[in-house]
């Protein structure tokens, strides 16, 4: 490439002592050598803040540490550490604490940026743990227009934003919202945002491996996803940013499926032997509020049979597989 842009590398943390010093060399050994490295410490007690401040020590010039003034949220956190970001910067990679990114992630993502002035937001295939993620796409798929990224998750629930580590982002995107991540949203707040950017901006994607996500027992969405919530965050996405990227016959088409599978899936939660849990049913409340969407009783008790429908089908059928696995195995081939 001729030109070499500037790229403003962030990582926000919070008692994060044993993955900071994996998260910062992995940036260090980018082959990508014109980025700056920007370590946002959110009053940290667990020793994380003396292992930011030796890295910047050995690297003046190219790590700072940036303290807050007070503990944020999650998302406060995130906002402040997207506005450190340098003004001469280009492109913004965020690196969550606890993630860490390939020695090829920052070139290959900007040289795709670079070729393609329309696009905003960058991607490439995650690893989640041992997980491969972020597929969806046929190669080489470099630009893609925003609008189809966005028809392709409603209509066939492909999702390929990851978390905010998966991602290169336009400076200029990034500058453009202030704060970058609504925090009504949270906690998928990151998904949200990229739902706007794609208002404007192509999507990027590099199709190999570049990114790593831990998927921790303690992170704020595991809770969350381990209640299986994706028809929650189906139907949600759907309810706030549908009507800019579907057709009104299109958007009801694909509001019926959602609230189907939402709807079956909360009145199944709630005839199973598991408690109640009340905290997802506060979030799922706030974050259709925010949608302007009515989640009353009334949607729930019509779907209430069928859930019940359902379960029954379900029992019937694993009966029948272990009275008679003879006959699951020849329906299986």
């Amino acid at each position: 490439m001729k030109s070499s842009p500037f790229v403003s590398v962030v990582t926000p943390f919070y008692n994060t002592r044993e993955y900071l010093t994996e998260c910062i060399e992995s940036v260090l050994r980018q082959t990508w050598v014109n980025w700056e490295y920007v370590l946002v410490d959110n009053c940290s007690t667990d020793g994380s803040s003396a292992i930011a401040e030796s890295y910047a020590s050995r690297f003046p010039g190219k790590i700072r540490v940036i303290r807050t003034s007070s503990f944020l949220s999650q998302v406060q956190n995130y906002n402040f550490a997207l506005s450190c970001i340098s003004r001469q910067s280009k492109y913004c990679k965020m690196v969550q604490a606890d993630d860490w990114i390939f020695p090829d992630c920052i070139r290959s993502m900007v040289e795709v940026a670079e070729a393609h002035p329309a696009v905003g937001i960058v991607a490439a295939y995650a690893l989640e743990e041992r997980d491969v993620s972020l597929d969806g796409l046929p190669y080489p798929s470099p630009e893609t227009p925003g609008r189809e990224i966005c028809r392709l998750y409603f209509f066939k629930h492909t999702y390929l934003f990851g978390t905010p580590t998966s991602l290169l982002m336009r400076a200029d995107a990034v500058r453009s919202r202030i704060p970058f991540y609504e925090e009504r949203y949270a906690p998928f707040e990151d998904g949200h945002a990229c739902f706007d950017l794609l208002k404007t901006w192509n999507f990027g994607f590099v199709h190999q491996v570049l990114t790593f996500t831990r998927r921790q027992e303690g992170s704020i969405i595991a809770p969350h996803l381990s209640l299986g919530a994706v028809p929650f965050i189906q139907l949600s996405m759907l309810v706030t940013h549908g009507r800019d990227y579907l057709s009104e016959q299109e958007y009801i088409h694909c509001l019926r499926w959602a609230e189907r599978q939402y709807f079956v899936w909360l009145a199944r939660l709630a005839t199973s032997p598991r408690p109640w849990n009340r905290d997802l049913w506060n979030l799922h409340k706030k974050g259709f509020a925010s949608a302007k969407y009515d989640l009353s009783w009334k949607k729930i008790l019509k779907w209430f049979p069928r859930a019940m429908i359902e379960k029954c089908a379900s029992k019937i059928w694993r009966w029948f597989n272990r009275a008679h696995p003879e006959m699951a195995v020849t329906s299986e081939k």
